[in-house]
């Protein structure tokens, strides 16, 4: 067997399929070799400040307005939302505080993946307290999500039922955080 080099190869009827080996074929990149693409697009942001004056019992969109970092500039700060471009399966992620006034419990607590709106639920944690109702507990969410590649979107929303006082969600300062990378078609 000999070696092949090149910089490129592509198909040789345009068709867009290029096949290397065949069934239990195994390739091996040598050490040192990157693969370019592994895992995009991809994105993580962060909450810029708390997100304050929650309504009580309420199901609320997470304001994670400030980019960690975003690949293929998917991800809308302004929107709060990841919408990418190319189809197949998304890993999801979120995680975040939930607090209410510290003279104050928090019955329970709820994160949810929403899928194009707040109307299609993907998958929800829920953290709910019969006695020692705590003034703060963190929550965290993840799940594979087929996305279109056209116009699906997904969205962290999040409710809190307080015994009283104001809700809030801690996001500033990497404490909260929501992302996505593209594991497959």
């Amino acid at each position: 067997m000999g070696t092949i080099k090149t910089t490129n190869i592509e198909p040789i009827a345009d068709n867009g399929t290029v096949t290397l080996g065949s069934s239990g074929d195994t390739f091996t990149l040598g050490s040192g070799v990157v693969q370019s693409n592994l895992n995009y697009p991809a994105f993580e942001a962060h909450g810029s400040s708390d997100q304050t004056g929650v309504s009580d019992n309420v199901v609320t969109k997470v304001e994670f307005d400030t980019e960690v970092f975003d690949t293929d500039s998917m991800y809308d700060t302004s929107n709060y939302r990841f919408t990418p471009t190319v189809a197949g399966k998304y890993f999801i992620y979120s995680a975040f505080g939930i607090f209410t006034d510290p003279a104050y419990g928090n019955f329970a607590s709820r994160i949810a993946i929403y899928k194009n709106g707040n109307d299609h639920l993907i998958l929800n944690n829920t953290n709910q307290q019969s006695s020692n109702f705590p003034h703060k507990i963190v929550l965290t969410i993840n799940s594979v999500v087929d996305m279109n590649g056209t116009d699906d979107y997904i969205e962290i929303f999040a409710r809190c039922n307080a015994s009283s006082g104001t809700v809030s969600f801690e996001l500033a300062n990497d404490s909260g955080v929501f992302g996505a990378y593209r594991i497959g078609s």
